[in-house]
């Protein structure tokens, strides 16, 4: 009598569950995939073998996942070299299949072995792979996956870092501009994860690439699409007014070129724009040491500012204390520079 039947029910190790996921990627190189359908029984290959990773990861919902068996599923993972193969075959993969890899990939990365991150540490030793994650912002059909993936990383101090410093940076000004709203809108959110999560490691890219950086956010500053606007200014006031920014902050308001930008602003068909602009803006005027040149542009302009400031407001109905406060303290100081 057979017990094939019994045995087939045995649930995989961790061990098989890793080598499964691996052979079944690895089925999916166009160099041995040469019929249609034999691609599609790879790819359903690949998808049943990233439930059972899932499951074993999270659980099914009437078991909780054994903590030993995943931390010997994410060895097995990182010895066999899975998140290579999970990164670069994620262009192929189904949405079923992707949905189910972003979910294991938050899952991978926060776990510890011990007291080691070791996909974390994996993709220290391997930071192509996010350099291929961002480049994925070009390709709408995975982008808002890979996204995602991408912001489980930047929560680690040591690969928001590496993408700062990368050539795959200067990608973001544009992945933000793409027509792709979605898209766009997801790239901003990168973006901003990359210049806000870890302080002291984004003060030392400012301070390090300061003019590169401010150059190519004029850009943005001043693109002709109002949701770039928007978004890059409330930004840019999160980044200078960060405590470990003050260096870069004071810098900033010492050159003529972006305090310009901000009276552009301040002159802009929207007040939610026109209120992000003045919140920059009035630390160039309240800046006690403020050069000549700033001077002469405040000076030259005080009236048409005076009228810009007495007439912004919060809007139709809405009363703003500390804003009025900050204007008239703001306009006192434009009418008392001189050169």
């Amino acid at each position: 009598m057979s017990f094939s039947f019994f045995k087939a029910l045995r649930p995989k190790t961790p061990q098989e569950v890793a080598r499964s996921i691996k052979e079944s990627l690895m089925a999916l190189d166009t160099k041995t995939v040469v019929e249609v359908k034999a691609l599609e029984k790879a790819l359903e290959e690949v998808e049943k073998n990233f439930v059972t990773m899932r499951t074993m990861l999270s659980g099914d919902g009437e078991t909780e996942p054994n903590l030993e068996q995943i931390s010997q599923l994410i060895e097995e993972i990182c010895r066999e070299d899975v998140l290579t193969l999970l990164i670069h075959k994620l262009p192929i993969l189904g949405w079923e299949a992707r949905k189910d890899l972003v979910h294991c990939w938050s899952i991978l990365l926060k776990q510890k072995v011990e007291s080691n991150y070791c996909c974390v540490e994996y993709i220290e030793q391997h930071f192509e792979l996010l350099d291929f994650l961002v480049v994925c912002y070009d390709n709408k059909e995975i982008a808002l996956s890979t996204g995602i993936m991408l912001r489980d990383c930047i929560k680690f101090p040591t690969l928001a870092q590496y993408i700062l410093e990368s050539a795959s940076f200067v990608l973001f000004f544009k992945f933000v501009e793409l027509p792709n709203f979605d898209v766009a809108s997801d790239a901003f959110s990168t973006f901003k994860d990359l210049l806000t999560k870890h302080a002291t490691v984004v003060s030392e890219f400012l301070n390090a690439h300061y003019d590169e950086f401010f150059d190519l956010y004029e850009k943005l500053l001043t693109s002709p699409n109002y949701v770039t606007r928007r978004q890059s200014l409330k930004l840019l006031s999160d980044i200078l007014l960060e405590s470990p920014n003050t260096q870069i902050m004071r810098r900033y308001i010492l050159e003529v070129r972006y305090l310009k930008i901000m009276m552009t602003l301040l002159r802009d068909s929207s007040r939610n724009i026109q209120l992000s602009a003045f919140h920059i803006f009035k630390v160039f005027v309240a800046n006690p040491n403020k050069p000549r040149e700033v001077k002469i542009i405040l000076t030259k302009n005080k009236e048409k500012l005076l009228e810009l400031l007495q007439n912004l407001s919060p809007g139709k109905g809405s009363e703003d204390e500390e804003l009025e406060e900050e204007k008239e303290f703001i306009m006192k100081e434009i009418g008392k520079i001189s050169v």
